[in-house]
């Protein structure tokens, strides 16, 4: 309980930033029916990496597709927001490159990266932060909202001992003089880093001393400090022909070495980006603010997140469906405890998260509570021009088999793997084709 109270100042300074900033289809029962909703009441979230790009190429489709988005002086025409595990940049800069290659305006508070609701962890920000990966990552530390922020690179510096694995970057004659840092109290991962050696060999330093990695290996710490990290994705998909490592591969070697070496699992304070539930409560809000900005004065019922890897894009939007559900049969039970009636639904603020275990939520420790009104529900749209092919044999849907799942599932080690949430509402070709059926699902003209 006190953990979801700690969160909702966390979503209150959310609100207030953003509101400062031809192919097979494979359709599901449920998903086949006729809606009789209004017209408009729908957002859509895009992955970027294997639907958009391929690196820095655009996918072909994606520019036709949004010639169907925007209206002829450039403007949206229902909320658009971009969904990434990528977290080596800033908003702005992500931002400026979609705009540059998809030839549409993209504003920084349509971008969502995996480290985006760090803004939200407000009890992490006044602490001393270790933060690993490349690009500006001091930089994206502060914007974020912390406020004491050491890299990598001044640890290293700090302690010029201990980064030896590279004979040439050894300290050569004379021995430099350590300088001293004051203890670091918590480390954030935002992506993977340049040089998986150096980042490996003083993060588990950090850990194994309490925090402070000059000193000497006496007794183990544990549980140790706070660790946060951004990004799962085990492959991703950028212009080679095969998927490339992900920041999800950096964390199963820092997993594994801190096991070996200690005898003790690695343990996360939090588990941040796609598939995670928390990071689909930030997406959401960042659609509802594109809804007012557009002038909507009806909620957004229904969101469509359009991926290329089953075990990210497709198992988040499956899992925060699942939130959803649960989360509506929540309020239902407190209308009918309470009396409330009139058939017309009414926005309660929950003492408690919807009846879902831990694993379920992926491993978060507490998800946001909200007093707006949430999504009916979340489809999934699985694309073919990325992590996922046509090709590729089908996920099990046996949850019994074992052995299988275990060498098929690529998500992360404290998710619990439910073969169900691979499975797609909807399969189609590329991201045009997504668009198009959206369209039709929700009576929209193709222009």
């Amino acid at each position: 309980m006190q953990r979801i109270r700690s969160w909702r100042g966390g979503w209150a300074l959310l609100k207030s930033s953003c509101e400062g900033a031809a192919a097979q289809k494979r359709v599901s029962p449920a998903s086949s029916r006729n809606y009789s909703h209004r017209p408009g009441s729908f957002g859509l979230l895009f992955d970027i990496d294997g639907v958009l790009l391929r690196g820095r190429t655009p996918i072909p489709a994606a520019k036709q597709c949004f010639r169907n988005l925007v209206d002829r002086n450039g403007r949206y025409k229902m909320p658009v927001v971009f969904v990434t595990n990528a977290g080596n940049c800033m908003r702005q800069a992500k931002a400026e490159q979609l705009s540059h290659l998809l030839e549409v305006e993209v504003s920084p508070d349509q971008v969502m990266l995996s480290h985006s609701p760090l803004r939200m962890f407000t009890q992490f920000h006044n602490m001393r932060v270790l933060v690993s990966g490349q690009g500006p990552v001091e930089e994206v530390a502060h914007n974020l909202g912390f406020q004491d922020v050491v890299t990598i690179d001044m640890l290293r510096e700090a302690y010029p001992l201990l980064d030896v694995v590279d004979h040439n970057r050894r300290p050569k004659d004379v021995v430099p003089p350590t300088k001293g840092l004051r203890p670091i109290e918590a480390v954030i991962l935002f992506g993977e880093p340049i040089r998986w050696e150096t980042n490996l060999q003083l993060i588990i330093d950090v850990l194994l001393t309490n925090g402070k990695a000059g000193n000497a290996l006496t007794s183990l710490h544990y549980p140790h400090i706070p660790v946060l990290a951004c990004n799962m994705d085990l492959l991703w998909m950028a212009e080679a022909k095969s998927p490339r490592f992900g920041h999800g591969m950096f964390l199963v070697c820092l997993e594994s070495l801190y096991k070996k070496i200690t005898g003790c699992e690695l343990k996360y304070e939090a588990l941040i980006g796609k598939p995670s539930v928390v990071t689909y409560n930030y997406a959401e809000v960042l659609i509802r603010q594109q809804a007012e900005r557009l002038g909507w004065t009806e909620p957004v019922d229904r969101l469509y997140a359009i991926g290329d890897n089953p075990m990210a894009d497709i198992y988040g939007a499956n899992l925060y469906n699942r939130y959803l559900q649960a989360s509506r049969r929540a309020r239902a039970q407190i209308q009918a405890k309470s009396g409330g009636g009139g058939g017309e639904y009414q926005a309660e603020t929950l003492a408690d998260p919807p009846k879902m275990t831990s694993a379920e939520l992926g491993g978060e420790s507490g998800v946001f509570v909200t007093e707006e009104r949430l999504p009916e529900s979340c489809s999934s749209i699985l694309v073919c021009t990325g992590v996922y092919r046509r090709d590729q044999k089908e996920l099990p849907s046996d949850p019994t088999q074992t052995v299988t799942e275990q060498r098929i599932f690529h998500g992360h080690r404290d998710f619990r793997f439910d073969p169900s949430l691979t499975q797609p509402s909807f399969v189609v070709q590329d991201v045009r084709e997504a668009v198009e059926m959206v369209f039709q699902q929700e009576g929209w003209p193709l222009e």
